[in-house]
């Protein structure tokens, strides 16, 4: 973060100044909200949890380094005390974001918003320096936390915004007013908070309307093969750029395929030119992620080869979002347990298919949360859909909504041994060590809250056997 006094953060959060032995005293580090992850000069924010209270270790955050706490109460130690921690730290950006000039960048949508704000991020980093959202870090306490780590060399802030209602994003986006803003996609995923996919498009298009008219600068980039996000359009003063497979999106592809391994190629096409791109990453719905990354990168300035280049260097920078490892033995185990909803589901079983030609493949599948009164059809679409593309055996993980996505698989046709409902991750585990032989492509996915990324990190274990490594 850039160097404030505690006088300054307390001007700015309208908090007070306790227990100052230096007038002088300065934060030079990041703003962290755990005290195991101080550095000297930090800014320790307490929060106030339901099992653990961060004004409890404001002493051990300040002798490890912090320069000061930001608290709700005197701890002892030098602090800015103000009403409501999440509140302050949302100020503190907006005046840091709004002193620097950073170039924001912010993106918000249904699905692959992480996977598409990672490959930005290492787009614009061939251009310019880049601070960008850590994982999936994107709420109210997530985003400032991210903005608040660019410094004066920060060109460019790349800040993914989720949402579970409407406002959200209009929240999320008064903090850091965003300079273009991406809508990837309005899916289903929290279907059962919103209530429709209308809602969710309702919420999710809060983002081009935060951001500025076209002659002040503002870029709303939305994809053109969503009709409820190009429909987004209507809804914005900023220059729209479209990108999709449509053949009239501004930045498009064209002879998209997948490679023996899974991994999609293309044509890209943009505003100044075409360039071939053949991805790192794993499954065809990257094609998107990738098209939405190119006109970002287009809109600041990277020449088409550039951004080809870029995306064909490009890898996962955030953990359990289809990472592929083959293990001893050559199993090669697909972790993307990070979460789900019903069309990263979806992709991610096409992606299987795809690296499994020749091989057998088994889909080790659990819930998908917060679907609402959709739950039971979703899960039983997504159980057939395995069958339809001949995964070789699916593993149903958990309980209800676990036995409907066997329903789903048994009523397409799979008997027999080729799908299977089990109780817990430690099940899933046992099946497969001792089914599993070399040569086999083995998918884990489910909702963040079922940790199936047990079962992924148990079958990369080098030991045989033992128990899954609970959270």
């Amino acid at each position: 973060m850039i160097a404030l006094s505690l006088a300054e953060i307390a001007g700015i959060t309208g908090g007070q100044s306790h227990d100052i032995p230096d007038s002088g005293l300065q934060v030079t580090g990041p703003v962290v909200i755990d005290s195991r992850e101080v550095e000297p000069g930090s800014l320790f924010a307490a929060f106030a949890g339901e099992k653990v209270d961060g004004h409890d270790y404001a002493e051990r955050a300040v002798a490890a380094g912090a320069a000061a706490v930001l608290a709700t109460r005197p701890v002892g130690v030098p602090a800015v005390v103000v009403d409501d921690v999440t509140e302050a730290l949302g100020a503190l950006a907006r005046a840091v974001v709004e002193r620097l000039g950073t170039k924001v960048v912010a993106l918000t949508g249904s699905a692959g918003k992480t996977s598409t704000k990672d490959l930005i991020a290492q787009l614009l980093q061939h251009k310019a320096p880049t601070v960008w959202t850590p994982g999936s870090l994107n709420n109210e306490i997530g985003l400032p936390l991210t903005a608040l780590r660019a410094t004066e060399e920060t060109e460019h802030l790349v800040l993914e915004m989720g949402a579970r209602g409407i406002g959200h994003i209009r929240y999320l986006t008064g903090l850091t007013p965003p300079h273009i803003g991406l809508v990837l996609n309005v899916g289903t995923a929290h279907i059962g908070e919103f209530g429709g996919r209308e809602q969710i498009a309702e919420a999710k298009g809060e983002m081009v309307e935060a951001l500025p008219a076209a002659d002040a600068g503002g870029v709303a980039v939305l994809n053109a093969d969503d009709p409820l996000v190009r429909a987004m359009a209507s809804r914005t003063k900023a220059r729209v750029l479209l990108f999709g497979e449509d053949a009239d999106a501004d930045v498009r592809a064209e002879n998209v395929r997948l490679t023996g391994n899974g991994q999609p190629a293309f044509i890209l096409h943009t505003p100044t030119g075409c360039s071939d791109v053949t991805m790192r990453l794993y499954g065809e719905h990257h094609v998107s992620n990738a098209l939405a990354a190119a006109a970002v990168a287009h809109e600041l300035g990277m020449s088409v080869d550039e951004i080809a280049t870029a995306l064909s260097e490009a890898g996962t920078l955030s953990r359990w979002r289809m990472e592929v490892t083959e293990r001893p033995g050559g199993v090669t185990v697909v972790n993307d347990a990070y979460n789900a909803n019903p069309e990263s589901m979806r992709a991610a079983l096409r992606a299987l298919a795809a690296m499994g030609q020749g091989r057998r493949t088994w889909a080790v599948l659990g819930q998908m949360a917060e679907l609402g009164d959709d739950s039971l059809a979703e899960h039983d679409a997504v159980g057939r859909l395995a069958v339809r593309l001949n995964v070789s055996k699916l593993v149903a993980v958990g309980g209800r909504e676990a036995s409907w996505l066997q329903l789903g698989a048994y009523n397409e046709g799979s008997w027999g041994e080729e799908s299977v409902h089990v109780s817990d991750a430690q099940a899933a585990v046992d099946l497969l060590r001792s089914e599993l032989r070399p040569g086999d492509v083995v998918l884990v996915k489910a909702s963040r809250s079922v940790g199936l990324e047990r079962v992924a990190q148990a079958l990369l274990d080098h030991r045989t056997e033992g128990e899954v490594t609970g959270r």
